[in-house]
């Protein structure tokens, strides 16, 4: 996943923020929220581990191949982490991970690439969009969590690549940016909706955004990281060569 450009990390904690994993855990909702959130995230990284696997199908060259199979290694390496997380506060990872299978899957299904090029822009502005929701989230973590969080959403070299590539096909042939572009934008629709319905269906989740649970957002904060999301999106879409 692509470290975006919107990523910062508060130095002024309050709140569960200010507090390890031992601490934040004594309260029910909130351990219920991270439960849901690693789960979430874990079964992002094993579909992503999928998911490039079989891009690599689509790679042009040996080299192309070779360069995604690194990065599924990546991502299943993260979700190692995650996995290992949830048995480690006494979480069953399988269940956490299953309420969030049918929505991801759901959104891979609907967004298949037809070809490479798709595949590297669904990667790099999917995962990257994602990666942005679960960044604003974790400023709002324990300490202990939060510091996994971020660790997994470091950027598996999949941005650079994906740049690169697409960019050296648009000047190639530049008709190849306007299907691009217009591939990109649904895959923005997607990945939001998507977001938000994994959100409204999980109490203890929805909660926490809203402000139901200590340092979490209230429902303005929540309207600003989506125009942060969005804005970082933007961004992405010009570093591809491509119009938002």
């Amino acid at each position: 996943m692509e470290t975006p450009d919107n990523a910062t990390e508060s130095t002024g904690h309050t709140g569960i923020a200010a507090q390890d994993w031992a601490a934040a855990s004594a309260e029910p909702q909130y351990r219920a929220a991270v439960v849901d959130l690693l789960g979430a995230l874990a079964y992002g990284e094993l579909a992503a581990f999928e998911r490039l696997a079989e891009d690599a199908k689509l790679a042009p060259s040996l080299a192309d191949k070779a360069e995604l199979a690194k990065m599924a290694s990546a991502e299943f390496h993260h979700f190692e982490q995650l996995r290992d997380r949830l048995t480690a506060i006494d979480a069953e990872p399988t269940a956490s991970m299953q309420p969030f299978a049918q929505a991801l899957d759901d959104f891979h299904r609907q967004t298949a690439p037809s070809d490479w090029l798709e595949g590297l822009v669904k990667a790099y502005v999917g995962d990257s969009i994602a990666s942005d929701f679960y960044r604003e989230v974790a400023a709002r973590l324990d300490s202990d969590t939060r510091a996994l969080v971020l660790a997994v959403l470091d950027d598996t070299g999949h941005g650079n690549f994906a740049v690169e590539k697409v960019r050296a096909a648009i000047e190639a042939d530049p008709r190849v940016g306007g299907r691009l572009a217009l591939w990109a934008r649904r895959l923005m629709g997607e990945a939001l909706s998507q977001a938000q319905r994994v959100v409204a269906e999980r109490d203890a989740l929805s909660t926490m955004l809203v402000g139901g649970v200590a340092d979490g957002f209230d429902l303005a904060a929540v309207g600003e990281m989506f125009s942060r999301i969005t804005k970082a999106h933007t961004k992405r879409m010009a570093a591809l060569g491509l119009a938002a």
